[in-house]
């Protein structure tokens, strides 16, 4: 069915709405970005995984970045390519078939290269394998998403590494950003080269990571352009590679859901609706961060009862906590009208969870024709196998 991109009325149930034209619109501003940068920009799967979009991103991108043996399948399986993988901590039991569906194969620490290098190479000869580098700088402000916050578990820092590097590292990664703009990146990078470059000439390539949001409407991507530039002028024998997963993702389209309760206590308006923060919007609860809800205004600073059709947004599960205050409309909230969060893609559908056994929103995508396809629904069956 058609549906109106600005009101969803025809949908009555939670859905994630994908718009394929808002997707087409970022992937094809980073293969721009990648063109002219002369790099490879890659999809990172722990931000965003819909692999029934799959067919779209391939006409884009030539290859995606792995955290798992489930992700690194998925990029074989599914997308069509062999994986950029980086774990923490890569085990016996998954290490061979990793390996198997991996183009790149990055360790976290010299010990698990020692551990494994030989057996990742006897799985896959082909193989190029990379260690991840810790520069010790991060702008990222929330501990909880900072990768180079004092005793972290990611990466070898410089004084760590011997002066001539293992013959089969071919790669260093480094991840520290967290949707953070170029010149963020260009202060990342003073930090990076101060600490490495003396080890450039022994690799190959370089992975800077994730957390670069090019697709917002205000990320200098001429600076990042010149920034990528200059760079390679200066290490003409490194192939450079980014794999963000935010910036496919971002504001590509909104969690549609429901109002189906209003209550009142102490004043206090909460409209009770059919999705869950804890569940389907967990990041929220996490980081934290107020969503933008369409029509409706962020009042920050705890409930103001004087503020007329205000009221807090409870989930539907059982967690005392699952809800976030406030926002303001500009009307009272009716029973069963549509209340819509809007950039819901990444990070959310990779994220959430059954908890409560409550109803997991469908996800469908808006095609260029406008019309809605129900990519997956789901049911009793899915949250049976979870709990297997």
């Amino acid at each position: 069915m058609k549906v109106n991109l600005d009101t969803f009325q025809q949908i009555n149930k939670p859905v994630y709405v994908l718009e394929e034209q808002r997707l087409r619109n970022n992937l094809s501003l980073i293969s721009e970005v990648a063109r002219t940068g002369g790099i490879d920009i890659i999809l990172a799967f722990k931000a965003y995984a819909l692999w029934k979009t799959f067919p779209i991103f391939r006409e884009y991108i030539r290859a995606t970045t792995a955290s798992s043996l489930s992700e690194a399948k998925l990029a074989l399986l599914e997308f069509g390519s062999k994986a950029h993988t980086f774990s923490p901590a890569y085990t016996d039991y998954e290490i061979d078939e990793i390996a198997h569906c991996s183009s790149h194969l990055t360790f976290n620490s010299l010990s698990q290269y020692q551990r494994y290098h030989q057996r990742v190479r006897q799985a896959n000869s082909e193989i190029s394998l990379g260690i991840r580098i810790n520069p010790e700088y991060s702008e990222i402000e929330t501990d909880l998403y900072n990768p180079c916050a004092p005793g972290t578990r990611f990466g070898v820092s410089a004084d760590k590494l011997p002066e001539i590097l293992p013959e089969d590292i071919e790669g260093f990664h480094c991840h520290c950003h967290c949707e953070n703009g170029s010149d963020v990146f260009q202060r990342t990078l003073t930090h990076i080269e101060d600490k490495f470059a003396k080890w450039f000439p022994q690799i190959k390539w370089i992975n800077f990571g994730g957390g670069h949001l090019m697709t917002r409407k205000d990320y200098d991507i001429p600076l990042l352009i010149q920034i990528l530039t200059d760079f390679k002028k200066k290490y003409p024998n490194l192939h450079v590679i980014m794999e963000p997963g935010s910036a496919f993702g971002w504001q590509t389209g909104s969690l549609v859901s429901q109002v189906v309760d209003v209550v009142e206590d102490k004043g206090i308006k909460t409209a009770i609706l059919n999705v869950s923060f804890t569940c389907h919007m967990p990041d929220c609860l996490e980081m934290p961060y107020w969503p933008s809800v369409r029509n409706a205004k962020v009042i920050e600073g705890g409930y103001d009862k004087s503020i007329p059709y205000l009221y807090r947004l409870g989930g539907n599960s059982c967690l005392s906590g699952d809800f976030m205050e406030s926002w303001q409309f500009d009307h009272e909230l009716q029973i069963g009208e549509n209340i819509i969060f809007e950039d819901m893609l990444h990070y959310t559908t990779v994220k959430t969870n059954m908890f409560n056994g409550i109803t997991h929103p469908s996800i469908g995508i808006v095609h260029l024709n406008g019309e809605l396809e129900i990519l997956k629904d789901f049911g009793y069956e899915d949250y049976r196998d979870r709990m297997d």
